[in-house]
């Protein structure tokens, strides 16, 4: 098996309220005032009160604008070229700050044998890959590998594939890291699928290093991995590329579709792993929206509690789509008790609708390898 010996997370420096986000979107969007109370009403029971962002616009006056043109009709608006350009300016050195918060002072660089990025807002080649080996100063054979376009569930695939390395081969050490710039892709259409979009997404990346369970240094053992499509809502969550940047489907029929498959889903997830849902001791969701954690947490006959740090990081980030769920993971495990047993299931959604799963444990210090 494989565990996690590290993890850290990083946001950008733009801290926006979510009240100064409505009051951006509605002036870009130029509503009726009927349709500006209606989007007050959704932003105000999005359970989100802060998000990042790298661009400073959405929390300024129209005149101090850096993304955005300084008009009403936000025009020339912005090309997929400008948003790219964007990405590739923000992406690295948001992922740098996460990956030597992650690193620290007791993994060096050299010592890492793998790298995995993962990101579904932006690409670009030669790409984030190659400039975090070059800026981090990884060894120049280092295996690596990209994740892209697989959505809020994609860090738990490079996961899986962290873990298939690590089994394979002893001594590795594999770096991952999410790295998403949702808030570039801001579109002008009030649609609704937008203006979801709009109210739930934003920037944020994270990273993680495996290694083999022989590793001396403690960490979360993972104990298995489950993952099934439910092909009934393949369209009702996707993520395409157009002229003015990536176009977000996000139906309001998602939670209800989540509720619906979750609870065998989850049955099927404990059994490949061999654990009972009474063997969990915490439930690592992806916080993908206040009605998905609603639904995972009726569905499945959770306590508020067992949802509270999804919960606590959709207030503070959003959905950041793959880093978010590591953001809910590492808030978990800085509060184990090291003297107990930990039992975590991880459980985050995406494109196809996809739904991927994590069982894995942490043992008490005394009976740690």
């Amino acid at each position: 098996m494989s565990k996690i010996i590290s993890i850290a997370t990083a946001v950008p420096q733009y801290r926006h309220r979510q009240d100064d986000i409505l009051q951006f979107m509605q002036q870009a969007y130029a509503l009726p005032d009927t349709d500006k109370r209606k989007v007050r009403f959704l932003y105000h029971q999005s359970g989100i009160a802060h998000r990042h962002s790298v661009i400073p616009d959405y929390g300024l006056p129209m005149s101090e604008w850096e993304f955005y043109p300084r008009n009403e009709a936000l025009e020339p608006f912005p090309s997929i070229e400008t948003r790219m350009q964007w990405y590739r300016r923000c992406a690295a050195p948001l992922s740098i700050d996460a990956i030597r918060q992650c690193l620290g002072h007791e993994i060096l660089p050299e010592q890492i044998t793998h790298l995995i990025t993962v990101s579904c807002t932006g690409m670009s080649a030669p790409g984030l890959d190659l400039e975090v080996m070059d800026i981090m100063g990884l060894p120049r054979n280092i295996y690596r590998t990209s994740v892209n376009f697989m959505g809020c569930y994609a860090a738990i695939h490079a996961m899986k594939m962290g873990d298939m390395i690590c089994k394979a081969e002893k001594n590795a050490r594999v770096l991952i890291v999410c790295t998403e710039i949702c808030t570039l892709h801001f579109q002008h259409d009030a649609s609704m699928d937008n203006i979801a979009s709009g109210l739930l997404f934003a920037d944020g990346a994270a990273a993680i290093v495996m290694a083999n369970d022989e590793h001396p240094r403690n960490g979360l053992h993972l104990d298995g991995f489950y993952s099934e499509v439910v092909p009934k809502g393949r369209n009702d969550m996707t993520w395409e590329i157009s002229s003015t940047g990536f176009l977000m489907t996000l139906s309001g029929y998602i939670p209800g579709l989540i509720g619906e498959d979750i609870e065998s889903l989850v049955l099927r997830g404990l059994q490949h792993s061999g654990k009972k849902k009474e063997d969990i001791t915490h439930w690592c969701i992806h916080p993908g929206g206040k009605k998905i954690i609603d639904a995972v947490e009726k569905k499945l006959k959770l306590e508020p509690s067992d949802t509270k740090i999804s919960r606590q990081v959709l207030d503070r980030y959003g959905n950041m789509s793959s880093p978010t769920i590591l953001f809910v993971l590492k808030e978990m495990l800085q509060g184990f008790d090291e003297n107990k047993q930990h039992e975590v299931f991880g459980l985050a959604f995406g494109p196809g609708l996809t739904m991927e799963t994590f069982v894995a444990s942490q043992k008490p210090v005394n009976t740690r390898i």
